[in-house]
C-alpha cells in the first residue's frame, strides 16, 4: 500500500525515487569524472562536458523546487526547455569533468537531504507547474538516466539503465507531468493536424495507461476502458530512450523490448513522430 504523509504527500514514490538516485549517482559521478575529452561531441551541439554541466543545473533547480525556492524561468516544451538550458550553460563556464563530478555528487547529497525533510505535498516546478516532490525526484532520476546514457555513448563506456529506475522515471515523473501540463505541451502542432489516435501503453513491470492524441492535444486515461487503435508493451528503459529520441522504434522492436499490435498499429508510429518531448 502506498503511504502518505500527514500533508498527503506520496512518501512511497518519493522514497523509491530517492533510493534510485542514491543507487545511480555514484555511477554517474564516476562516469563524469572519467570523461577523457571534455570537448568531445555528445548529443546535438552539446559536448560531453556540456551534458555534465547541464546535469548539475538540474540537481540545483530540482533541489530549489522542493525547498520552495525560485527555479529557472522555462516553458516546458521542447523549444522552451532548450532555450532555458542554453541560457544556464552560457552563464556557467565550468567544463572540467572532475570539478563537475564533485559538483554533481555534492548537489545530489543536498537534494536527498532536502527531499527527506520536505513536508510539502505539492511544489512549484518549471513554468509554475504544480507537482508532488516525488515527481521532481523522478525528473532528476530521468535526467541522470538519459544524460548518463549520452555521456557513456559519446565516450564508449557502458551505462546500464535498470528496469526499475526507468519505470520510476516514467510512472513517477513523465506521465504525471503530461497530466499536469496543458495538453498541447508535448505535441508538434504542425505535424499533428487533424490526426487522432488512442494507444494503450503497457509498461513491463508497471501499470497500463491509454494515451489519447486528438488533433494536437495529448491526454492520458488510466487502464484501457475503450477500444484503442493500438497496444504497445514495452521495456521501460527502451521506451524512455525511444520517447526522448535517442533511437527509433525499430531498435527495441528487433531486440524484443517493444511489441505493438492492434487494429490500426500504424497509428502508433505516427503518434511517436508527432510527440515532442524535451
Amino acid at each position: 500500500m502506498t503511504e502518505t504523509s500527514p500533508s498527503g504527500q506520496d512518501t512511497d514514490s518519493l522514497g523509491r525515487a530517492r533510493a534510485a538516485l542514491r543507487e545511480l549517482v555514484p555511477d554517474l559521478v564516476t562516469l563524469v569524472r572519467g570523461i577523457p575529452d571534455a570537448g568531445s561531441a555528445a548529443v546535438g551541439t552539446w559536448t560531453v562536458s556540456d551534458v555534465a554541466a547541464h546535469l548539475s543545473h538540474s540537481f540545483r533547480a530540482d533541489a530549489d523546487a522542493i525547498a520552495g525556492k525560485p527555479v529557472p524561468q522555462a516553458i516546458v516544451t521542447k523549444k522552451g526547455i532548450a532555450e532555458a538550458t542554453a541560457k544556464l550553460l552560457a552563464e556557467d563556464g565550468e567544463r572540467d569533468p572532475a570539478v563537475l563530478a564533485d559538483r554533481i555528487g555534492t548537489l545530489a547529497g543536498e537534494f536527498d537531504e532536502i527531499a527527506a525533510r520536505s513536508p510539502a505535498a505539492i511544489v512549484d516546478w518549471l513554468q509554475g507547474t504544480r507537482l508532488p516532490p516525488s515527481a521532481v525526484a523522478g525528473h532528476l532520476l530521468t535526467e541522470c538516466l538519459i544524460h548518463g546514457h549520452d555521456i557513456a555513448t559519446a565516450t564508449g563506456r557502458p551505462w546500464r539503465i535498470r528496469r526499475h529506475q526507468a519505470l520510476l522515471g516514467l510512472e513517477v515523473f513523465l506521465l504525471p507531468l503530461i497530466a499536469a501540463l496543458p495538453p498541447t505541451a508535448f505535441v508538434n502542432q504542425e505535424k499533428a493536424g487533424s490526426f487522432r489516435a488512442r494507444v494503450e501503453l503497457r509498461l513491463r513491470g508497471g501499470a497500463r495507461t491509454t494515451m489519447v492524441l486528438d488533433r494536437g492535444s495529448l491526454t492520458l486515461e488510466p487502464g484501457c476502458r475503450r477500444e484503442v487503435d493500438a497496444h504497445i508493451c514495452a521495456d521501460p528503459a527502451a521506451l524512455m530512450l525511444t520517447l526522448i529520441g535517442r533511437h527509433g522504434i525499430g531498435k527495441p522492436v528487433l531486440e524484443g523490448k517493444l511489441a505493438a499490435w492492434g487494429i490500426r498499429p500504424w497509428k502508433l508510429r505516427r503518434m511517436l513522430a508527432i510527440l515532442s518531448l524535451p
